[in-house]
């Protein structure tokens, strides 16, 4: 099985049921629901796995125990092959509503219509863009302390960040690793006042405040981070087995109001419980949604996915019933 999907040879301007823009965990699971309702699809995406490509291990998707991510994405590519679905690596730039009809241009493949738009555009994690992030990722350095936190039991690991996902990240951690350090760039925390005060309570929780991770070392893992104190500029050299990241996202909130799509005030897009955005006829699923934040997972991309490519099958037996 290939990390890559099978790619169609598509005709510009040909016309699809339902065109999915995406190719992470909740493309895919709208995909599979897509082709089994029999609808003609066309997924449009430009990394096969979306964010699952930056994943080690996967112990958390029901069925698939310690799979590595990349067999993960194999496995979800030979679904949808199995239903002949289209896949074409390509970025879209705009989405053009003609009268209910959705004119999809591509930057390279050209333009597609369809009758239905699934949004599963994901969202990009912030990174410490320091050395030895990007060599160790899924070596080590994780951005999902939910999910991976299992993997880390009686190591020690370090929890970059001051949000909610922070410190429940390291409240997770505090219950497998046997040191957990917290490390902020500020004195003061944006997560909720509980969960500062219950990490403050975890004996094996090291808080270093006023701090910066300036490189990530190791050989084939990780094993030690170099951290700098901001106020002080004292240096110092932490060994650790894992770095988990855990600083925010930046959502399509440019793509998605340059289309038209409504946004909450954090910039995600706003669906209701189908999925379904202010714009009749485009839905949206996974992590670029404002359903569910706070819990972002492969399961609930691809559940997601699944509502959404329900949502515009019914969608379209509206549209013919009133033809």
């Amino acid at each position: 099985m290939s990390l890559l999907p099978k790619t169609a040879s598509v005709k510009p301007g040909e016309k699809f049921d339902v065109i999915i823009i995406g190719l992470g965990p909740a493309a895919y699971g709208a995909a599979l629901y897509t082709a089994r309702y029999m609808m003609k699809t066309l997924v449009i995406g430009e990394t096969p796995g979306g964010q699952l490509t930056e994943a080690g291990i996967v112990d958390d998707y029901l069925g698939l125990i310690e799979i590595q991510a990349s067999d993960m994405i194999k496995i979800f590519n030979k679904h949808i092959e199995k239903y002949n679905v289209p896949v074409i690596l390509d970025s879209v730039e705009k989405i053009e509503n003609n009268n209910n009809e959705f004119i999809v241009k591509t930057k390279r493949k050209g333009e597609f219509k369809a009758d239905s738009v699934i949004l599963a555009i994901g969202v990009k994690r912030r990174k410490l863009n320091v050395p030895g992030e990007q060599e160790f990722t899924g070596k080590g350095v994780s951005y999902c302390s939910v999910c991976d936190a299992p993997l880390f039991k009686n190591r020690i690991v370090a929890v970059v960040g001051g949000g909610d996902s922070a410190l429940e990240g390291a409240e997770i951690l505090s219950s497998y690793a046997t040191k957990v350090y917290l490390i902020h760039r500020r004195d003061s925390f944006r997560a909720q006042p509980i969960y500062v005060e219950t990490v403050k309570k975890k004996p094996n929780v090291e808080f270093i405040l006023n701090s910066v991770v300036k490189e990530i070392r190791g050989d084939k893992i990780v094993k030690q981070i170099v951290v700098q104190n901001l106020k002080t500029g004292e240096i110092k050299e932490l060994n650790v087995n894992g770095v988990f990241v855990e600083i925010g996202f930046d959502p399509p909130t440019d793509f998605a109001r340059n289309n038209g799509i409504e946004t909450d005030e954090n910039g995600y897009i706003k669906v209701d419980e189908w999925m379904r955005t202010n714009v009749p006829g485009i839905f949206a699923a996974g992590d670029c949604t404002s359903m569910w934040l706070g819990f972002r997972q492969v399961i609930t991309a691809v559940a997601q996915g699944s509502v959404a490519a329900t949502a515009a099958y019914r969608y379209l037996m509206e549209k013919k019933g009133k033809k």
